[in-house]
This record gives structure tokens, C-alpha cells and sequence, in this order.
């Protein structure tokens, strides 16, 4: 099935902070650490346990305005701290899993590991003696899926064929996803999915579809992008089940920023 775009523009207005404006753009923060990664494995994302196995362990919990009411989780950050003589000026990149619950006044809570990456060779146990640090991050494209293409995962909530839950899993890009709509062949409208505040979309089904295709709805600066799966939806999902989509959603978001472009910086 071929794959088609869509383009709908679409005006938003932003009312939030410049780093959430631009995320591309290299912002000030602070950031901490969990003493044990265990409590990322209930995070809000609802990813549970494949949590601690995204991106080798190097994940993190957001503020509330990165976590976006779950529009955040799957989204990749690049950081480093400020302290040259405990830090490596390269940083790390982290997944976010999971949403800072408590006011801890941090933007990000890193896992351990993810947390020691930041330090220089032989420091690390120096740094973590630092229960929160300053770090300039900034969005990144998760690039080190180059083997994962955008999967759903059917939830064990799913009841077939009246309930399906599904969750993203390796979204690539810097976009956020608005809606997730099946598209059977043999029918005109859409199936619209609706987020729960976290990584997963369900709907409630009057009857089974046939032979479908997903649509993603991303944002592209003021544009909605419709992007299709090449690979059609089982009409036999069950729990457990991980959809490949066929595709990775790589674009940029090309924000309306309070400046016409991020300041020129080498990392």
C-alpha cells in the first residue's frame, strides 16, 4: 500500500514557556536523579517494565509542561551539565518515560545510569553525591532507533473486537502526535482513536473492521501532516501484540518561536 501525505495547515497559538516553544533551541535547566530506576517502571507513560529497556536504560521523567498531558512521552532530550569538572561536554540523550509527580523544582529526573553518563571518566561517583545539577538540553530526534520503526502496542486492557488499547512505542522524530485514526478499506470515515494522558490511545468498537491502514496526525510547525502505514492493521489483534507501522515519523517541529532560529551553538 502506497504511503500518502496529507497536508492540512492548521494556525496554533502558543501561550507556554520558550522551552517548550522550542525545544530545538538549547534551554537552562535542572535536572536530578532517581536513586532507584525501579520507580520508572511505573511511570505515567504506562509503559511499565519496556520502560527500563528504551534506549538502554538512559530514561527520564518530565515537568509537567515537557510531559504535555502524555504528548511528551516517547520524546527525546539531549543533555549535559554545566559543571565542567565533573561533566563531559558531550551529555547524553534520555527518553522520557514518565512525569515528575512531586515539586521537586527540577525540569527532568534521570535514571541512575542515564544521570552517570553525564559525568566524565572516573567522576561519576562524584556527580552522583550532586543530587541535582545545572544542564543546558535540548529536543533531539531519537536517532538510535535506526532498527525500530513506529510500532503500536495492543494493551491487555484490549477486549476484541469491542475495546482496543493500543500504545506508541519508538517515535522517532521531534513531532507530536495529535490522532491516531484506522482507516478500514471498506469504508469512507475513520476510527478515531483518544489519548488517556499517557503513551496509550484506545477506542470502543461497535463491530470488527476489515483490512485497515493508521493514520498518524503530527505536527509540523502549522501544519497537521497525515501520514499512512504502508502495513495494514491485523483484524485479529489481541493483547500482546506489537504492530510495525511500516514507517518512522523522522520530521523536525518547526515551532513558532519567540525568535526566527535557534542561536548558533556546536553541540
Amino acid at each position: 500500500m502506497t504511503i500518502f501525505l496529507l497536508f492540512l495547515f492548521v494556525l496554533f497559538s502558543f501561550a507556554t514557556a520558550s522551552a517548550v516553544l522550542c525545544p530545538r533551541c538549547v534551554e537552562k535547566g535542572t535536572i536530578s536523579y532517581f536513586s532507584e530506576d525501579s520507580a520508572l517502571s511505573s511511570g505515567s507513560c504506562a509503559y511499565g517494565s519496556m520502560a527500563l529497556d528504551f534506549n538502554d536504560g538512559y530514561v527520564a521523567a518530565a515537568g509537567s509542561s515537557f510531559y504535555n498531558d502524555g504528548a511528551g512521552c516517547g520524546g527525546c532530550y539531549k543533555m549535559r551539565c554545566k559543571d565542567k569538572a565533573l561533566c563531559r561536554s558531550q551529555g547524553t540523550t534520555v527518553i522520557v518515560t514518565d512525569q515528575i509527580t512531586n515539586s521537586n523544582n527540577t525540569d527532568f529526573v534521570l535514571s541512575r545510569k542515564a544521570y552517570m553518563a553525564l559525568a566524565k571518566k572516573g567522576m561519576e561517583k562524584q556527580l552522583l553525591k550532586h543530587r541535582a545539577v545545572d544542564v543546558e538540553y535540548k529536543r533531539y530526534p531519537c536517532d538510535f532507533f535506526n532498527n525500530k520503526n513506529l510500532s503500536l502496542r495492543v494493551e491487555e486492557s484490549s477486549r476484541y473486537p469491542d475495546y482496543l488499547a493500543v500504545k506508541v512505542l519508538y517515535q522517532g522524530g521531534q513531532t507530536k502526535i495529535l490522532h491516531i485514526i484506522i482507516s478500514p478499506e471498506s469504508s469512507l470515515s475513520g476510527i478515531s482513536l483518544e489519548r488517556n494522558r499517557s503513551a496509550v490511545w484506545a477506542v470502543h468498537l461497535d463491530s470488527p473492521f476489515g483490512q485497515s491502514w493508521i493514520n498518524f496526525a503530527v505536527i509540523k510547525g502549522t501544519e497537521t501532516w497525515y501520514i499512512s502505514t504502508p502495513n495494514d492493521f491485523p483484524t485479529d489483534w489481541k493483547p500482546g501484540m506489537i504492530f510495525d507501522s511500516g514507517l518512522q515519523i523522522n520530521e523536525f517541529r518547526l515551532e513558532a518561536c519567540s525568535v526566527p532560529r535557534c542561536p548558533k551553538e556546536n553541540w
